[in-house]
């Protein structure tokens, strides 16, 4: 790597820790807020994703707000092991994510600290839920729409993201046997002519194309790009490595498309792609306010993802290309709607003109930033590297 590129991701790096000290003490019971000035309540999936970029850094101060954010999490979970979209609030309920966030919180924590037995009592809880949100009664996980981080997409049934989750956490935690159920699971073709057969069960894999469905359920799919889900696919282990490699080539070939047709403005990948249209029978009202094309969940680009994807390119061994998707990364977080800071942090930009939409130093924005930094340099995947048996 170019001295002047080393020079700006460390800027970035100790900026991303500002940040995130800046954060770590908000105005509800002193939780962590999830962006410096707006969004000042702890959200749970935030806070846990942000966890992979604290666990890295090491810092004491943000590993001890942590700690007490999953104590907190712990206390407030249901009495059949559900975990809370705010960490403050029991009753605050309803997500699809949260519960295999905190099991995969609890257990990057506890490879931290080798705190062995770490809220043992509330994973065992947790991974009860677990169990019963297959409608199937196998292993993988079905959601109701709009229940896990895409607040505005439709994910209907077994969503892609969730059931990645769940793979990673299984993996983590050594629960090797379930986790080979569920890969086997998600290793099925989706269901694309209509027709369920008798003792067909539909899976995640989509024909002729290296990457897994976004969501599927009996005879009905989207096909559509989910960056989140296929970057966790590959950074688990879960898509084999010639998968994770035509993947990835296969992201990189469609984004130089979507910049030639004036779709994409950075050399960064959106959340999600093609982008829904109004003309398309996937469209939902709400998007006309929300989730215009190239935008928040339909396409934007969200600089926690891309710190995920670019881990994923560490775990696919395309080291050139992570470095190059770093740099591209270090100059994204630059960008603000405040013109006074220096690092914004944002939380999502838009992916047609490269413009700043969200909130300036969100939490995930900076942690995921530090994860993929460290990623690029160890040439390692922490916390997945040891669970990808």
């Amino acid at each position: 790597m170019l001295k002047t590129n080393q020079i700006v991701i460390n800027e970035a790096r100790n900026a991303a820790i500002e940040v995130l000290l800046h954060n770590a003490h908000g105005p509800f019971h002193s939780l962590p807020r999830t962006a410096g000035w707006g969004y000042p309540e702890p959200y749970t999936r935030d806070l846990m994703f942000a966890l992979l970029g604290i666990a890295v850094s090491r810092n004491q101060e943000l590993m001890s707000s942590m700690r007490h954010v999953l104590e907190i999490l712990a206390k407030n979970q249901t009495s059949h092991g559900h975990i809370p979209s705010l960490v403050h609030d029991a009753e605050d309920r309803g997500a699809s994510d949260t519960t295999p966030l905190f099991l995969l919180g609890v257990g990057i924590f506890r490879k931290v600290t080798n705190e062995k037995d770490f809220l043992q009592g509330a994973l065992e809880k947790a991974l009860q839920w677990m169990e019963y949100q297959s409608p199937s009664d196998r292993c993988l996980v079905a959601q109701q729409p709009t229940s896990d981080w895409r607040d505005e997409q439709w994910v209907t049934g077994y969503g892609l993201f969730v059931n990645t989750l769940t793979y990673s956490y299984l993996r983590l935690l050594n629960l090797h046997e379930r986790a080979n159920q569920l890969k086997h699971d998600m290793g099925r073709f989706t269901i694309t002519n209509g027709i369920m057969h008798k003792h067909v069960h539909e899976g995640l894999v989509v024909k002729y194309k290296p990457y897994y469905a976004f969501w599927s359920y009996k005879i009905f799919s989207s096909e559509r790009f989910d960056l989140l889900g296929n970057s966790l696919a590959i950074l688990s282990g879960l898509a084999s490595p010639g998968r994770a490699n035509e993947m990835v080539s296969w992201i990189e070939e469609e984004c130089i498309h979507m910049r030639n047709n004036g779709e994409l403005a950075v050399d960064l990948p959106p959340n999600f792609f093609p982008y829904i249209k109004p003309s398309d029978p996937d469209w939902h009202e709400r998007y006309e306010q929300y989730n215009q094309p190239g935008e928040y969940h339909n396409g934007g680009i969200w600089p926690f993802i891309c710190g995920l994807y670019i881990a994923a390119l560490v775990a696919a061994k395309r080291y050139s290309l992570a470095e190059k998707k770093l740099i591209a990364l270090t100059q994204a977080i630059k960008l603000s709607k405040s013109k006074s800071l220096k690092f914004g942090f944002n939380e999502w930009i838009r992916a047609q003109d490269g413009m700043p939409m969200g909130q300036d130093w969100q939490t995930w924005s900076a942690a995921l930033f530090l994860y993929a930094a460290k990623c690029v340099e160890t040439k390692r995947t922490p916390f997945f590297n040891d669970a990808t048996t």
